[in-house]
């Protein structure tokens, strides 16, 4: 919002007219080319590090340089839209801070805002570093495609001293507008809820500890930067042997993201045996999109409210797990890796927990019981695991699409043992590859003892055994060198 000089005006009629001029930008790091804000420098050249405040911006918006032996103003020429309400906020409450800006021929330009305790001065309300946090959010965010009329203040006298609820406050003040509408609505409602005395003392609480983790949560929008199919590619060879007809799928994807610059409709689900990397491959799908990912192991869960989170009418109510994941994530853009989605049938609870997995996968907005918000899932992108594709239901599968995953020739298991297993094993073991060597036929031994056992662990577990034994025998018996052949290898495995 405009803010208005009204400095050279009577105290009877004040003609009011901007001082700056609003650019729109996406940069997340600010330089001297492209600042924050520039402030007017044509009087006087301002120092590199430069403390001092900003007035009041109702009065004038221009920033106080406090010199060694005066004060004086500078006005305001230019401001990036996202920090407008920031600069608003930090003149209201008078807050010190220290300005990083260069003299350019346009002005100085600033590009980095610390608070800073001057003269005694107090600091933020909130914890030291949380104007950091603020700029950080900001810059992380997208600019704002139109101007938006400011909020409502907020009313003056409220006597609760809580740090984390004024925080919260000026949070909402600096930064909302890089939240949904929808959560930002949310926020307020709680944020009454939380400050209010004609509430019980537990809903308080449950409001209180909502907005903290909705606080926590970066909510971004759905567009993707473009992937480098090379290095996607880069990724999946040095993290997968073979699969080209996964690794084809895979880079499929990415071509589509290029392409769209959004995530594909659906999601991927792996379906193949035990032990086949079926995880791995989400690891580095993760890797390659350079998102954050968690995982939701149906195994392990056997009612709905596991991940859907309990009502707040309870005193131990809690959040769901698909929730948390936001919250450690951080982001609202991640990757869910769902494992042993074939299990999720088998609840023994108050329902299916397959059935809430399908409003996660739809990307039309996920519901928490404990949140009482739909959270976005537009930046969700699914990847699950499952053993026997017959176990899964109908609407489940028709979320995904399905890649079957075989289990390993001969000729593939001797070279992941020989170029992957054991060479990590001995890497991890500080050990060099000509300290530790397999013959042929101890190869050949290795792979026969392990023919009926579905995936490479097994074959892992043989790695990390023999490499342990020649650790063992250069460490005790001093020998520089283990050479492991058939016989050796079928003592040490048995």
């Amino acid at each position: 919002m405009p803010v208005f000089d009204f400095s050279g005006a009577s105290e009877s009629k004040k003609i009011t007219e901007c001082t700056y001029e609003v650019f729109y930008s996406d940069n997340p790091q600010p330089t001297p080319e492209q600042p924050i804000m520039v402030l007017d420098n044509s009087k006087r050249q301002w120092k590199h590090h430069s403390c001092g405040i900003f007035l009041n911006p109702t009065k004038r918006t221009a920033f106080e340089f406090k010199e060694e032996d005066e004060t004086i103003q500078a006005d305001i020429l230019k401001i990036d839209a996202r920090f407008i309400s920031l600069l608003r906020w930090l003149g209201e409450n008078h807050i010190t801070v220290r300005l990083s800006g260069a003299n350019l021929e346009r002005g100085y330009a600033v590009y980095k805002i610390r608070e800073i305790a001057f003269g005694g001065g107090t600091k933020l309300s909130a914890e030291d570093g949380f104007l950091q946090f603020m700029i950080e959010r900001l810059l992380a965010s997208n600019a704002p495609e139109e101007e938006i009329e400011e909020d409502d203040k907020e009313e003056i006298g409220d006597d609760m001293k809580l740090t984390s609820i004024q925080s919260i406050t000026d949070f909402m003040t600096c930064a909302g507008r890089t939240m949904p509408d929808n959560i930002r609505l949310w926020a307020r409602r709680n944020l009454a809820v939380a400050r209010s005395h004609e509430v019980s003392q537990e809903e308080r609480r449950h409001a209180q500890r909502a907005l903290s983790i909705m606080m926590n949560i970066q909510w971004k929008n759905n567009y993707f930067e473009a992937i480098d199919p090379k290095e996607a590619r880069r990724i999946l060879d040095e993290e997968l042997y073979g699969m080209e007809r996964v690794k084809q799928r895979i880079i499929e994807t990415i071509i589509q993201i290029n392409r769209t610059h959004t995530l594909p409709a659906y999601g991927l689900l792996l379906i193949g045996p035990a032990g086949t990397g079926k995880s791995q491959i989400a690891y580095a799908v993760a890797r390659i999109l350079k998102l954050p990912w968690t995982t939701l192991d149906m195994s392990s869960i056997n009612d709905p409210e596991q991940l859907t989170g309990s009502s707040r009418i309870y005193a131990n109510a809690k959040p769901g797990i698909i929730m948390d994941a936001f919250s450690m994530a951080g982001t609202s853009n991640l990757v869910f890796i769902i494992n042993e989605l074939d299990k999720a049938n088998s609840g023994k609870g108050n329902g299916n927990p397959a059935d809430v997995l399908l409003t996660l996968l739809d990307n039309l907005g996920f519901t928490d019981n404990y949140m009482e918000c739909m959270i976005p899932t537009v930046g969700v992108y699914p990847i699950a695991t499952a053993n026997e594709k017959d176990q899964i239901s109908a609407p489940l599968m028709s979320r995904f699409a399905v890649i079957e995953i075989p289990d390993y020739t001969t000729e593939e298991k001797k070279v992941i043992f020989s170029r992957f297993a054991l060479p990590k094993v001995l890497k991890r073991m500080s050990l060099r590859e000509e300290e530790c060597v397999v013959t042929e036929e101890a190869l050949d031994a290795v792979i026969d003892r392990y023919r009926n056992t579905s995936g490479i662990r097994d074959l892992e577990q043989a790695a990390e055994h023999i490499a342990a034994n020649t650790l063992y025998q250069i460490e005790v018996d001093h020998v520089p060198q283990v050479v492991f052949d058939k016989e050796m290898v079928n003592a040490l495995l048995d």
